[in-house]
């Protein structure tokens, strides 16, 4: 299995590693990914304590996702659960959030949404608490192009039901959502695009934070940030994997 989804296959064949050069990363389990995955986004900001949840869709339709009871930076692969496509738990020795209701519909109801991930990030969070939606300021913020909604979500909890199905229409076809007084939103059709809007959207609230800190500046124009970003299909090759050799040089028990 690909680690972490779709690459560019014409760039890597380009720029392959040379015969006897060491691999990007070694062979990693589905499970392994996802624990990886946990660990990188916690360094990025995505980490309010036991709060948040990513879950995967599997080729076979069922889901792999996080344990409500640990941390992102401590999730280890033994850890993951799995659950079925109505979210029965299959597999994994934790109980997951009541909150995953939301995912089960996103699932469900858009084909794209193989991975969805929901937390309190500390930047964009605290634009979701202002009702407000940060500006593109630099090359780094337009990663990601297209329009950032915000969610007037904030009527109760993920396990309510009818809720999460009417935020589900309301986000229609979005690559990420702000929820205001709450939180942030990303979907993505495998972990490496999931990835690189995380990322963008933290890097993108801090940075217009600090702009407006100084003072305020000129935001990038639309046709800038779609001149700027990167081919979402493929993500920022080699980044993830670059990522992800941090975390193992970190703590190489996240493999466990």
């Amino acid at each position: 299995m690909k680690a972490f989804g779709e690459i560019n296959n014409d760039l890597m064949r380009a720029i392959a590693p040379k015969a006897g050069r060491r691999e990007l990363l070694p062979e990693l389990s589905p499970e392994a990914q996802l624990a990886l995955m946990c660990r990188m986004l916690f360094q990025e900001g995505w980490d309010d304590h036991i709060a948040g949840h990513i879950s995967w869709r599997q080729p076979d339709g069922s889901l792999l996702t996080n344990p409500w009871e640990l941390a992102w930076d401590e999730v280890c692969t033994s850890d993951i659960v799995r659950l079925d496509a109505d979210g029965k738990h299959l597999s994994g020795e934790w109980n997951v959030t009541p909150a995953i209701g939301l995912h089960l519909q996103l699932h469900k109801a858009r084909e794209d949404a193989h991975v969805v991930l929901h937390n309190h990030p500390k930047w964009s969070g605290l634009w979701a608490a202002a009702g407000q939606v940060p500006d593109a300021h630099d090359q780094s913020s337009a990663y990601v192009d297209g329009p950032l909604p915000l969610v007037n979500e904030y009527k109760g909890t993920f396990d309510d039901r009818d809720l999460t199905a009417s935020l589900v229409e309301e986000l229609s076809d979005a690559k990420w959502a702000l929820l205001a007084h709450h939180g942030a939103l990303v979907i993505a059709k495998d972990l490496r695009q999931c990835h690189l809007r995380a990322i963008t959207l933290e890097w993108r609230s801090r940075r217009a934070w600090e702009v407006k800190q100084l003072g305020g500046g000129e935001a990038l124009s639309e046709q800038q940030v779609e001149q700027v970003a990167l081919p979402d299909a493929n993500g920022f090759p080699f980044l993830i994997e670059a990522m992800a050799r941090r975390e193992l040089r970190r703590d190489s028990g996240v493999l466990d």
